[in-house]
Order: structure tokens, then C-alpha cells, then sequence
């Protein structure tokens, strides 16, 4: 029996190790009996495959077979405890460590140490190291990860000077820490003071400083760690190759990153990942799908730095697709995944697919986390839930700045420009001191809300109070501000005084432009169209807003000269695009584009029903046909029995459709009316409204 039990036992063992884990738990679960060492080993599976769910599950499950565990199933069960939203699961764990007499096990003490590090919670990684009878150099070097990984660098300095040997990975752990943060010049401290001891840099110590080095906007001390790397004789190391090859890849060296990717024999996850990288953040998305196809494996950074790509570059339906695929390999999402596909979410405005990627959140335990805490608030703004997004910043119990700025952003996003400065006194009541991007949150909330003075206030105050210098994007707020206020005079003043700042210009101009062609200030706006055009000839909406202005003051001659130069040029302009979320699956329309599955349902409900009720529009308003189409086409799909259940929001995401908002009102009414709908939300790119029907 014994003989037949260890047989077994060494078959799951190997199943697992080859990747077909589901045939082991299947083996496992047959075995008519079951020693300890049969559990430990399905356990250290589960754990050594990431797999922390199914190892936490069989420990439960271990406890009611009335199997007491011993060192090696507590070492294996602690090790799957690896985020803050476990910790209650993991001391329930160490209660029953003290009360079976385990406590005093060098293994299951490091244990302890390491899952406190991980679930965030180092004082309690402290106790547990206080409490062993000896330490070893693991020992050390887990408490030391506890307190760098939650940046409480005075406390992790502390530990590292008391060790007995300030052993090489001690070195690492604190050059990593630091480089996590961007701490380049405290890294490069601890480089120098290194080389000063017995201890030599290893692969693990360049990787850490090439780490920071990728995290600076400049290469510079990158290609110098570069050079060193060479110079040492580690640049064969596959270790110190990847972090090379993720160093051109944040920086969007993609040619350098092909030539250290071509030049690696052994390629691992982090190799493939960080090439999947270096296409992504040029907007190849199509290149970075092809790595990621070829890849041997993909693990959870593969598969978020997909999302987190297509996401960034406006791939938002193919992030979605990305995460459900992911979740379809039983692969367990970590706090990054679940901020790149909340962005995905921000950026497509599907509420519905938020809410249940917050039930993922809270399900997976990393609601704790302020990044995922900063996603929500963010997700829920952009996709129209206001009272959404202001609950998820009171769950969050850390606040950092940017909890701060993405809720003044969310006031701002949704015109309530009274609760957003209130918010920012209560910021700075909190000693939350505000940053450049806090003011670009104020300033364009107090731009689009008609607040000129208190605006104009808190343009002051970033330089007299907080010492904080203006940037390109503050003084296009300004402008903006200045002349949707019609004070045109002070606006050209301003765009003049800061006209040398990078990137201003055209930013500021178009801003100056569209007022000028809401005033009628022909003169002024067609000295700022014509030099908005020499700036950059290839950007569509200097033609259309110049020719708008050459229309509105009755000028066509001019209007058509700009129209054929847009021609000439090859400039199009971009078509309106909408989407709508339809039980849970997002419907995406373009402006001329009639292939839809559905187009059959949606011409017959137009031209049935619509048509009648929207004529006296297109007869009063001026409004011509494919434009009326082009908004009703989401209208149609509401009314039609196909779609019966759905959420009451839409969005008309064209960036220069905003015309559509002049007289959409009337046409929600009467869609209200039918639906039964009090409210929509509508966001273009730039801002968000929403409209009410009892207002329109």
C-alpha cells in the first residue's frame, strides 16, 4: 500500500510540473487513500503555480479530512497568501501554526514573515520574526522585503544595518526597492557603497539599477549602467538581458530592444514580455500580437501587458476580449490587470462591464489597493456613475494624489464644479499637497462651468502659493477659459505672453479658435486659424474650425478655399464614431458605415417610426439626413425588441459632433418619452454632459 501510495503521489507531482494540473487534481481525488505526504505535494502544486485559489481551497479542504498539516503543508499553504485582501484568511493560519506548535519551525516562521510582506503588512511580519527562536538569512532578508515592498525605506535601512551579513540579495532587495519608486540617485548610493565591501555585484544587482534607469524620462544613466554591464562581463546573463531589453522598451527604443531580444539565446517570460512591450508603447499593436502568439508561454504579465496596450492605444473592445480570455485560463488577475482593464473601461464608457469588473476586484481581494482604488473612481466617473465614483473614493482608506486628482476630475467630467472646489479645500484641509495635474483638473472644471474669476485665482495661486511653474497644458485651460468667457482680447494676451512654451501653440490656438468662431470674431480667428494651419497642416480640425468660422460670418468663397486646401493636403476628417453597451456586449457604430448584423431592424424602426417623429428637426433645426441618422442609429437598437433590457446610457464619441449637441435635447425628449428614460449620459473625447430630460 505504501509502495502503491508513493507511486502515486511521485505520478501527480510529475503531471503538475509538465503543466497538466488539472489531470493531477484528478489522480489525487481518486486515490482511495490519502497520507500527508499526498496532500503536501497537491499543495506545493497549487502554490509553486501560482495557483493560490485551488492551494487555499485543498488546505480547507485538508483540515475537514481531519489531516493535521505539518511544516510543509503550512510552507506551502502561506505561500499562496500573496495580496493584502488575504491577510484575514492568512492569520488564520498562523493561529492555527500556535496552536498545533509550530511557531518555534525556522521554515514556517520564514513563511509567515513572507506572507505578511506580501499581503502589505510588515509590522505583523515584524512580530512573527520577533517571535521565532532563531533566524536564519532568509529570515533577515524576508522581513527586509516586508518593509521595501511597502516603500518604508527608514525601517527596511534600519533592518539592513542590523543583519549579521549584509549578504548580496539583501543588496538587491533595497537597489530593486528603490528602483520601484524611481529613486535613480538613492540606487546609485547603494551601488557605490557596495562595491566598497566584500560583496561583488551580481546579475540580480544590474538588473535592479537597470530598472530604475527605466523609469527616468532621459537615457542617460541607463546606457552608462549599459556600458558598465559590458564592461563587468554580465551582459550574458538572461537576467540582466531582459532588464536591458525592458529598459529600451519603456523608452520606446524598440530598435535597440529588437537587437538585445535577437541577441539572447535562452529567452524567458520576462524576455518575450518585455518585446510584447516595446511594440505597445509605439502603438504597434499589431506587432505585439504577433510576440505574444509566439510566445512559449504566457503568464499574468503577458497577458496584462496586452490589456494594458491595447487599452493605451485605443483597442478598448480587444482589452475586454484579452481579460476574458485571460480569466478563461484560469490565471489569477493581480492589481495591474485589474487598473489596465478599469482604463479599458474608462476609455470605452461600459458601465456594465465595470461594475463587474469591481465584482472581479472584491471577489480577488484587491480592493485595498489604492491603484485599483484610483481605477474605480476614474472607471466610474468616465462611464457616467457620479455617485459611483464618489463611493469608491470614500473605500478608499489610503488616499493618495492622484485618489485626489481622479475625483476632481470626475466633478469636473460631470459639470459640478461647487463639489470639486469644495474637494479641493478638503485636500488641502487633509495636507494633501496639490500638484500640476490638480490644476488642470480645476482650471478645466472652472472652464467649462462658466467660473472665470475663481479661475483665474487659482492660476495664481499655483505660482504664489505653491511654488509650482506653468505648463503648456494650464495656460491652454486659461485660454480656453478666457474665451469661452468672451474675454477674446485677454485670451490672445495670454496665448501671446506664454506663446514660447512647447506645445502650447496649437493646443492654445485651437482653443482661441473655436471661441473666436462662437463670438463671431472673424478677424481674430482667421489670423489664429491661418496660423494654427502652417503649425501643423496634417491636423484636421484647424480646416473644419476655420471654415466653420468663415460660414458663420457669411464668407463661402473663403470657407470652400479652406475645404479644397484640406483636400489637397490629404487631411480627412476623422468620422463620428458611437458605441452602446447591450446586455453586456459593446455595439460599435461609424458615421457612413451601414454593416451592421442589425442594420435590417434599425433602417426598418427608422424609417417607420423615427423619420415622422424627427422631421419637424431636420425642417427647423437645418439638421440634413445622414446626421440625424447617424444619432438615431443608437436610438433604433434601443427600441428594438431584440434589445429589450438595457442600461440607459449612451455615448457619441465624435470628436467634432459636438453640434449634435445643440439640438439633441428635443431629440431625447422624445426618446424619453418613448423609453420611459429620465436621463442619459453623453461624453464626447474632451468632456462628459448630462442630459436631463425634464430640462431638455
Amino acid at each position: 500500500m505504501h509502495s502503491n501510495l508513493f507511486h502515486i503521489t511521485s505520478k501527480i507531482v510529475t503531471l503538475a510540473r509538465s503543466g497538466r494540473i488539472a489531470l493531477a487534481r484528478k489522480l489525487f481525488d481518486e486515490m482511495p487513500q490519502r497520507d500527508l505526504v499526498a496532500w503536501n505535494a497537491m499543495l506545493t502544486c497549487y502554490s509553486q503555480l501560482g495557483l493560490s485559489q485551488e492551494a487555499q481551497c485543498l488546505f480547507y479542504h485538508m483540515r475537514i479530512s481531519n489531516m493535521n498539516p505539518d511544516h510543509f503543508s503550512f510552507t506551502a499553504a502561506l505561500s499562496s497568501f500573496t495580496v493584502a485582501g488575504e491577510l484575514h484568511h492568512g492569520r488564520k493560519i498562523h493561529a492555527l501554526v500556535v496552536n498545533l506548535g509550530y511557531q518555534s519551525s525556522l521554515p514556517v516562521g520564514n513563511s509567515l514573515i513572507d506572507m505578511y510582506g506580501k499581503c502589505l503588512n510588515p509590522s505583523s511580519a515584524r512580530r512573527a520574526f520577533e517571535e521565532m527562536n532563531s533566524w536564519n538569512e532568509v529570515s533577515w532578508c524576508s522581513l527586509l522585503f516586508a518593509y521595501v515592498k511597502c516603500s518604508q525605506f527608514d525601517i527596511a535601512l534600519e533592518i539592513f544595518y542590523s543583519m549579521p551579513n549584509q549578504i548580496e540579495i539583501a543588496w538587491n532587495i533595497l537597489i530593486s526597492g528603490y528602483a520601484r519608486c524611481g529613486e535613480i540617485e538613492l540606487c546609485m548610493d547603494l551601488f557605490k557603497k557596495m562595491q566598497g565591501t566584500a560583496w561583488t555585484s551580481d546579475q540580480w544587482t544590474f538588473s535592479g539599477l537597470m530598472t530604475a534607469c527605466a523609469e527616468l524620462p532621459e537615457p542617460f544613466y541607463g546606457l552608462m549602467m549599459h556600458g558598465c554591464i559590458i564592461k563587468s562581463g554580465w551582459s550574458s546573463a538572461v537576467e540582466v538581458n531582459n532588464s536591458v531589453l525592458s529598459f529600451y522598451a519603456k523608452l520606446s527604443c524598440r530598435d535597440d530592444a529588437v537587437k538585445v531580444f535577437e541577441s539572447i539565446e535562452t529567452r524567458t517570460q520576462v524576455s518575450w514580455n518585455a518585446m510584447i512591450d516595446a511594440h505597445m508603447k509605439i502603438g504597434d499593436v499589431h506587432e505585439a500580437f504577433a510576440v505574444f502568439q509566439q510566445a512559449p508561454e504566457k503568464n499574468i504579465v503577458s497577458w496584462t501587458s496586452m490589456i494594458t496596450g491595447c487599452a493605451r492605444n485605443g483597442h478598448g473592445e480587444q482589452a475586454l476580449s484579452f481579460f476574458v480570455d485571460m480569466m478563461k485560463s484560469l490565471l489569477q488577475p493581480d492589481d495591474f490587470t485589474f487598473g489596465a482593464i478599469l482604463h479599458a473601461c474608462s476609455n470605452l464608457a461600459v458601465l456594465g462591464h465595470g461594475r463587474m469588473i469591481h465584482g472581479c476586484i472584491i471577489h480577488y481581494g484587491f480592493l485595498s489597493y489604492v491603484y485599483v482604488g484610483n481605477g474605480l473612481v476614474n472607471m466610474y466617473a468616465k462611464c457616467g456613475d457620479l455617485e459611483g465614483s464618489i463611493q469608491a473614493f470614500r473605500d478608499i482608506l489610503d488616499k493618495d494624489l492622484v485618489s485626489w486628482n481622479a475625483m476632481l476630475f470626475g466633478f469636473g467630467l460631470h459639470g459640478r464644479a461647487i463639489e470639486a472646489l469644495r474637494l479641493y479645500e478638503d485636500m488641502v484641509a487633509s495636507r494633501e499637497r496639490p500638484d500640476k495635474v490638480t490644476f488642470i483638473g480645476l482650471l478645466m472644471t472652472c472652464s467649462h462651468s462658466g467660473l472665470i474669476e475663481k479661475g483665474r485665482e487659482l492660476f495664481k495661486s499655483m505660482e504664489s502659493i505653491y511654488g509650482l511653474s506653468y505648463e503648456a497644458d494650464h495656460v491652454s485651460c486659461m485660454v480656453d477659459m478666457l474665451g469661452r468667457g468672451g474675454y477674446l482680447t485677454e485670451a490672445n494676451e495670454l496665448f501671446k505672453e506664454y506663446s514660447k512654451m512647447v506645445n502650447l501653440q496649437t493646443s492654445s490656438c485651437e482653443a482661441l479658435l473655436g471661441a473666436c468662431a462662437a463670438y463671431g470674431n472673424a478677424g481674430l480667428g482667421m489670423n489664429v486659424g491661418k496660423d494654427l494651419m502652417k503649425m501643423e497642416p496634417q491636423k484636421e480640425v484647424s480646416y473644419v474650425l476655420l471654415s466653420n468660422l468663415y460660414c458663420a460670418s457669411g464668407q463661402w468663397k473663403e470657407a470652400e478655399k479652406v475645404r479644397k486646401a484640406m483636400v489637397e493636403q490629404g487631411v480627412k476628417k476623422m468620422p463620428g464614431c458611437s458605441w452602446i453597451e447591450v446586455r453586456n456586449k459593446v455595439m460599435s457604430f461609424v458615421a457612413g458605415n451601414h454593416s451592421h448584423p442589425y442594420m435590417e431592424e434599425i433602417y426598418l424602426v427608422f424609417y417607420r417610426d423615427l423619420v415622422s417623429r424627427f422631421s419637424f428637426l431636420v425642417i427647423t433645426k437645418q439638421v440634413n439626413l445622414s446626421s440625424l441618422f447617424y444619432f438615431c442609429i443608437l436610438a433604433c437598437l434601443l427600441v428594438s425588441s431584440t434589445y429589450c433590457s438595457l442600461s440607459a446610457r449612451f455615448l457619441s464619441l465624435g470628436k467634432f459632433d459636438i453640434n449634435l449637441l445643440d439640438w439633441c435635447g428635443c431629440e431625447v425628449e422624445i426618446l424619453g418619452d418613448w423609453m420611459e428614460k429620465s436621463e442619459w449620459s453623453r461624453q464626447d473625447m474632451n468632456w462628459g454632459h448630462v442630459i436631463s430630460l425634464n430640462q431638455a
